[in-house]
């Protein structure tokens, strides 16, 4: 008999949870503006919100904490972790930042000017935020099979090469860059292939244009290749990590996903011209070079969550589990962008909430309604995260409507992925009854899905 599969760690740690009634999640949930966001992080009781920052490290991880350089300047640590950047992606030039968002920030006040078009893949929300607010374009080039949650195919989040191509024959005086984010998050944590890679390497190449990889789970990115795509299933994660990134000119990194630390994320990159442009912002927005917004203790945990985190055993362990919930939903019936990506699952709120317009934002009343009915805070990825358009200020309503369920790594058991699934499935099947959403009583210009305030309707 085949043995079952199991994970490739055991528990050294435990952090006690509370389960609350529905009484006081419903009065929590008013208090916040029914924004998820907004509530206090003991009012939830299984937290799939996000899988940044929040999964556990390994010993060896916190081993390596003790040991950091706290040095102002010229830290051992910066030095560990440079090493092992360079060494799994083959890029020379590093720069430590605070988080992904950071990295974008200081990356692209050196490279995004007013009026640039950058096409990508799905831009995410601080992606986006940081091009726009800069007024420049975040064009859209996915492939529109994305767009079909319910269509089965494995690489789903590649760039469309035929709208690529036009964008640069349109747009090639304006187009600094092309970004691919690996994984897709915003199609669903949807991968891209290595041949669409190439394709995108050689468009660029045409156009004599350099490409950037937005690379927050570029370990579960190698994965999905090594598993679905031909060729590659004999080759290590690390080998494939090396012939992807030979593929990009950078990379911004939110090292917290892929790196599992707490906080934490770099810009690298093999042009020259690219590094010394963001050290100037570097040192007034994040800190000295060899640190930028990061500690010595957390840079070396990061070197050692790179490592262990390009291996084949710690990513299966890690996207079997969101298989595991899949599989569940899928006994239910309940509707996901298909296939399982390597995150987290994405229910398509617009099939489950018919009845709900989308104006009334169907995937954030979904969101509201799994937090009522245990406790389980999950994250729209639909209508209100899409903002509105900078010129019209209409809301987007063009894209998907997601309820991401983002599995933190090393955190939960599948017993939690059980209640999260009975959860979703006691709320699907009250789908019916369901008519009304929430309504936007206040917003921000920019990003406003982490703030907006809500009202209830019906």
């Amino acid at each position: 008999m085949e043995l079952p599969f199991a994970e490739s760690w055991k528990i050294k740690m435990v952090e006690p949870i509370r389960k609350s009634t529905r009484e006081e999640r419903v009065k929590w949930l008013k208090e916040a503006h029914y924004n998820v966001f907004q509530l206090a992080s003991e009012h939830v009781y299984i937290d799939l919100i996000t899988d940044s920052g929040t999964g556990s490290m390994s010993d060896r991880q916190w081993a390596a904490l003790m040991l950091g350089d706290e040095s102002y300047a010229g830290a051992s640590s910066f030095f560990n972790l440079k090493n092992k950047i360079t060494e799994i992606t083959g890029f020379e030039y590093v720069i430590p930042t605070h988080q992904g968002r950071a990295a974008e920030n200081v990356l692209f006040s050196h490279l995004v000017k007013p009026g640039d078009i950058v096409p990508g893949n799905s831009h995410f929300d601080t992606t986006k935020g940081h091009i726009e607010s800069r007024k420049a374009v975040a064009l859209d080039c996915t492939i529109d099979e994305a767009k079909d949650t319910q269509l089965e195919i494995p690489f789903k989040g590649n760039v469309s090469p035929e709208k690529l191509e036009k964008a640069l024959a349109e747009n090639q005086h304006n187009i600094p860059f092309i970004i691919i984010t690996i994984t897709n998050n915003t199609a669903g944590g949807q991968p891209v292939s290595m041949e669409n890679m190439n394709a995108v390497r050689k468009i660029a190449d045409k156009y004599n244009k350099p490409v950037l990889f937005d690379s927050a789970r570029f370990a579960e990115n190698a994965y999905f290749i090594k598993t679905r795509e031909k060729g590659y299933e004999n080759k290590t994660i690390k080998a494939i990590c090396l012939e992807m990134f030979a593929l990009a000119d950078g990379m911004t990194m939110s090292a917290k996903k892929d790196g599992i630390v707490n906080m934490g994320g770099f810009i690298a990159t093999r042009l020259k011209d690219w590094y010394e442009g963001a050290k100037a912002f570097c040192i007034p927005f994040e800190g000295y070079l060899t640190y930028g917004g990061m500690n010595g203790r957390d840079m070396n945990a990061l070197a050692v969550g790179l490592d262990e985190n390009t291996e084949f055993d710690n990513l299966e362990t890690r996207i079997k589990q969101v298989e595991y919930l899949a599989k569940r939903l899928d006994e239910f019936g309940i509707p996901y962008q298909r296939p399982a990506g390597g995150h987290a699952i994405f229910v398509d709120a617009a099939k489950v909430l018919t009845h709900v317009p989308k104006e009334e934002f169907p995937a954030q009343t979904l969101t509201v309604e799994l937090y009522l009915e245990a406790g389980i805070r999950g994250c729209e990825i639909g209508y209100l995260l899409a903002d509105r358009d900078p010129v019209t200020r209409e809301n987007r309503f063009g894209g998907l409507d997601l309820l991401r369920l983002a599995i933190p790594r090393r955190v939960y058991t599948d017993n939690h992925i059980d209640v999260i699934a009975v959860a979703l499935k006691n709320v699907f099947d009250r789908r019916e009854s369901i008519t009304r959403g929430v309504k936007i009583v206040w917003e921000a210009a920019l990003m406003r899905h982490f703030t907006v305030q809500l009202e209830r309707l019906g």
